[in-house]
Protein backbone atom coordinates (compact mmCIF):
# COMPACT_ATOMS: atom_id res chain seq x y z
CA UNK A 1 0.00 0.00 0.00
CA UNK A 2 1.27 3.50 -0.60
CA UNK A 3 1.57 6.06 1.85
CA UNK A 4 -0.98 7.95 0.79
CA UNK A 5 -3.48 5.12 0.93
CA UNK A 6 -2.37 4.37 4.56
CA UNK A 7 -2.78 7.71 5.44
CA UNK A 8 -6.50 7.27 4.26
CA UNK A 9 -6.95 4.77 5.72
CA UNK A 10 -6.11 6.06 8.66
CA UNK A 11 -7.91 8.68 8.96
CA UNK A 12 -10.99 6.27 7.95
CA UNK A 13 -10.63 4.64 10.90
CA UNK A 14 -9.99 7.61 13.09
CA UNK A 15 -13.46 9.00 11.82
CA UNK A 16 -15.35 5.98 12.55
CA UNK A 17 -14.06 5.52 16.04
CA UNK A 18 -15.11 9.37 16.86
CA UNK A 19 -18.37 8.07 15.45
CA UNK A 20 -18.60 5.60 17.49
CA UNK A 21 -18.13 6.72 20.38
CA UNK A 22 -20.24 9.85 19.81
CA UNK A 23 -22.93 7.27 19.07
CA UNK A 24 -22.01 5.87 22.42
CA UNK A 25 -22.12 8.99 24.77
CA UNK A 26 -25.54 9.72 23.52
CA UNK A 27 -27.01 6.45 23.64
CA UNK A 28 -25.49 6.82 27.70
CA UNK A 29 -27.50 10.39 28.17
CA UNK A 30 -30.73 9.35 26.42
CA UNK A 31 -31.38 5.41 27.95
CA UNK A 32 -29.64 5.62 30.82
CA UNK A 33 -32.29 7.13 33.51
CA UNK A 34 -29.27 7.62 36.02
CA UNK A 35 -27.17 9.90 33.53
CA UNK A 36 -29.86 11.98 32.63
CA UNK A 37 -31.20 12.68 36.39
CA UNK A 38 -27.20 13.88 36.80
CA UNK A 39 -26.96 15.72 34.29
CA UNK A 40 -30.73 17.88 35.27
CA UNK A 41 -29.37 17.90 38.28
CA UNK A 42 -32.97 17.15 39.95
CA UNK A 43 -33.49 16.30 43.82
CA UNK A 44 -29.52 17.03 44.05
CA UNK A 45 -27.90 13.85 43.62
CA UNK A 46 -31.29 11.92 44.95
CA UNK A 47 -31.25 8.79 42.58
CA UNK A 48 -34.51 7.47 43.26
CA UNK A 49 -34.95 3.52 43.94
CA UNK A 50 -37.90 1.51 42.96
CA UNK A 51 -40.84 1.67 45.30
CA UNK A 52 -41.16 -1.64 47.62
CA UNK A 53 -42.77 -2.63 51.08
CA UNK A 54 -41.31 -5.72 52.82
CA UNK A 55 -44.31 -6.80 56.19
CA UNK A 56 -42.24 -8.61 58.57
CA UNK A 57 -44.52 -11.11 60.58
CA UNK A 58 -44.19 -11.52 64.36
CA UNK A 59 -42.04 -13.80 64.93
CA UNK A 60 -39.64 -13.15 62.37
CA UNK A 61 -38.94 -9.58 63.87
CA UNK A 62 -35.43 -9.08 65.73
CA UNK A 63 -34.52 -7.00 68.78
CA UNK A 64 -36.41 -3.89 69.68
CA UNK A 65 -34.93 -0.42 68.39
CA UNK A 66 -33.60 1.82 71.12
CA UNK A 67 -32.79 5.29 69.93
CA UNK A 68 -32.49 8.81 71.38
CA UNK A 69 -32.17 12.09 70.03
CA UNK A 70 -32.97 15.70 69.81
CA UNK A 71 -35.82 16.72 67.42
CA UNK A 72 -35.93 20.20 65.21
CA UNK A 73 -38.25 21.26 67.90
CA UNK A 74 -35.03 21.28 70.78
CA UNK A 75 -36.75 18.14 72.63
CA UNK A 76 -34.96 15.31 73.34
CA UNK A 77 -37.27 12.28 72.73
CA UNK A 78 -36.17 8.11 72.96
CA UNK A 79 -37.67 5.17 72.31
CA UNK A 80 -39.16 4.92 75.40
CA UNK A 81 -41.37 7.53 74.69
CA UNK A 82 -43.56 5.47 72.19
CA UNK A 83 -43.72 2.73 74.15
CA UNK A 84 -47.16 0.37 73.46
CA UNK A 85 -47.75 2.79 70.12
CA UNK A 86 -46.95 1.59 66.72
CA UNK A 87 -44.41 4.23 65.26
CA UNK A 88 -43.89 5.24 61.89
CA UNK A 89 -40.35 6.62 61.38
CA UNK A 90 -39.39 8.57 58.50
CA UNK A 91 -36.49 8.88 56.87
CA UNK A 92 -35.80 12.22 54.83
CA UNK A 93 -34.13 15.55 54.12
CA UNK A 94 -35.37 18.92 52.86
CA UNK A 95 -33.91 18.79 49.36
CA UNK A 96 -34.83 15.55 48.09
CA UNK A 97 -37.52 15.58 45.56
CA UNK A 98 -39.55 12.49 46.74
CA UNK A 99 -39.63 13.44 50.05
CA UNK A 100 -41.16 16.37 49.28
CA UNK A 101 -43.98 14.58 47.14
CA UNK A 102 -44.75 12.13 49.91
CA UNK A 103 -45.05 14.95 53.01
CA UNK A 104 -48.92 15.59 52.57
CA UNK A 105 -49.28 11.16 51.72
CA UNK A 106 -47.84 11.09 55.37
CA UNK A 107 -49.64 13.64 57.05
CA UNK A 108 -52.95 12.47 55.10
CA UNK A 109 -51.64 8.77 56.73
CA UNK A 110 -51.48 10.75 60.16
CA UNK A 111 -55.07 12.11 60.29
CA UNK A 112 -56.22 9.60 59.02
CA UNK A 113 -54.69 7.08 62.39
CA UNK A 114 -55.56 9.89 64.56
CA UNK A 115 -56.87 8.73 67.99
CA UNK A 116 -55.42 5.72 67.23
CA UNK A 117 -52.44 4.79 69.74
CA UNK A 118 -50.11 5.40 66.75
CA UNK A 119 -47.28 7.70 66.72
CA UNK A 120 -45.17 9.40 63.83
CA UNK A 121 -41.38 10.70 63.77
CA UNK A 122 -39.50 11.92 61.20
CA UNK A 123 -35.23 11.24 60.35
CA UNK A 124 -33.37 14.28 59.05
CA UNK A 125 -30.46 12.99 57.56
CA UNK A 126 -28.91 15.91 56.09
CA UNK A 127 -30.61 19.13 57.59
CA UNK A 128 -29.82 21.07 60.43
CA UNK A 129 -33.17 22.13 62.96
CA UNK A 130 -33.53 25.43 61.33
CA UNK A 131 -34.18 24.02 57.65
CA UNK A 132 -35.98 21.01 59.22
CA UNK A 133 -38.24 23.01 60.72
CA UNK A 134 -38.68 25.44 57.96
CA UNK A 135 -39.52 22.36 55.85
CA UNK A 136 -42.32 21.25 58.56
CA UNK A 137 -43.89 24.62 58.33
CA UNK A 138 -43.78 24.56 54.88
CA UNK A 139 -44.90 20.94 54.30
CA UNK A 140 -47.17 21.06 57.21
CA UNK A 141 -45.35 17.76 58.84
CA UNK A 142 -47.05 18.25 62.33
CA UNK A 143 -44.84 15.61 63.83
CA UNK A 144 -41.06 16.30 65.20
CA UNK A 145 -37.98 15.05 62.91
CA UNK A 146 -34.90 14.16 64.94
CA UNK A 147 -32.02 15.86 63.42
CA UNK A 148 -29.34 12.78 62.57
CA UNK A 149 -26.86 15.17 60.71
CA UNK A 150 -23.94 15.63 63.52
CA UNK A 151 -25.61 12.41 65.64
CA UNK A 152 -24.16 9.53 64.22
CA UNK A 153 -25.53 7.04 66.94
CA UNK A 154 -29.11 8.02 66.00
CA UNK A 155 -28.05 6.47 62.37
CA UNK A 156 -26.47 3.59 64.03
CA UNK A 157 -28.79 2.61 66.06
CA UNK A 158 -31.65 2.56 63.22
CA UNK A 159 -29.65 0.96 60.95
CA UNK A 160 -28.82 -1.94 63.01
CA UNK A 161 -32.42 -2.85 62.83
CA UNK A 162 -33.02 -2.25 59.05
CA UNK A 163 -31.18 -1.08 56.18
CA UNK A 164 -31.08 2.29 55.36
CA UNK A 165 -29.66 2.35 51.83
CA UNK A 166 -32.49 4.92 50.37
CA UNK A 167 -34.11 8.07 51.00
CA UNK A 168 -36.82 8.26 51.51
CA UNK A 169 -37.14 5.12 53.82
CA UNK A 170 -40.26 4.54 55.71
CA UNK A 171 -40.12 2.15 58.60
CA UNK A 172 -42.92 0.64 61.30
CA UNK A 173 -42.12 0.04 64.92
CA UNK A 174 -44.37 -2.69 66.73
CA UNK A 175 -46.29 -1.72 70.10
CA UNK A 176 -42.60 -3.58 71.29
CA UNK A 177 -40.33 -1.37 69.36
CA UNK A 178 -39.63 -4.28 66.72
CA UNK A 179 -39.57 -3.29 63.01
CA UNK A 180 -42.69 -4.89 61.55
CA UNK A 181 -42.67 -3.23 57.92
CA UNK A 182 -40.28 -1.03 55.58
CA UNK A 183 -41.45 1.42 52.53
CA UNK A 184 -37.98 1.81 50.52
CA UNK A 185 -38.44 4.69 48.30
CA UNK A 186 -41.67 7.47 48.20
CA UNK A 187 -44.91 6.58 49.63
CA UNK A 188 -47.08 6.57 46.53
CA UNK A 189 -50.95 6.73 48.45
CA UNK A 190 -51.53 7.15 51.98
CA UNK A 191 -53.77 3.57 52.41
CA UNK A 192 -50.54 1.65 51.81
CA UNK A 193 -49.35 3.06 55.01
CA UNK A 194 -52.35 3.01 57.04
CA UNK A 195 -52.97 -0.73 56.28
CA UNK A 196 -49.93 -1.56 57.29
CA UNK A 197 -50.33 0.37 60.65
CA UNK A 198 -53.55 -1.06 61.12
CA UNK A 199 -52.32 -4.60 60.63
CA UNK A 200 -50.02 -3.94 63.32
CA UNK A 201 -52.45 -2.41 65.80
CA UNK A 202 -54.21 -5.31 65.68
CA UNK A 203 -51.66 -8.21 66.62
CA UNK A 204 -51.44 -9.37 70.14
CA UNK A 205 -47.75 -10.78 70.03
Amino acid sequence: MSRFGSRRARVAASAALALLLVGGLAACTSDNPLAAQYKSGDNKGYVAGDFQTKEIAPADRGAPVVFAGTTDEGKRVSSGDYSGDVLVVNFWYAACGPCRAEAPRLDKALTELSGKRVSFLGVNTRDQAATSASFAKTYKVAYPSIIAVDDGQVKFDFSQATPLSATPTTIVLDKHGRVAARIIGELPDPSILTSIVSTVLTENS
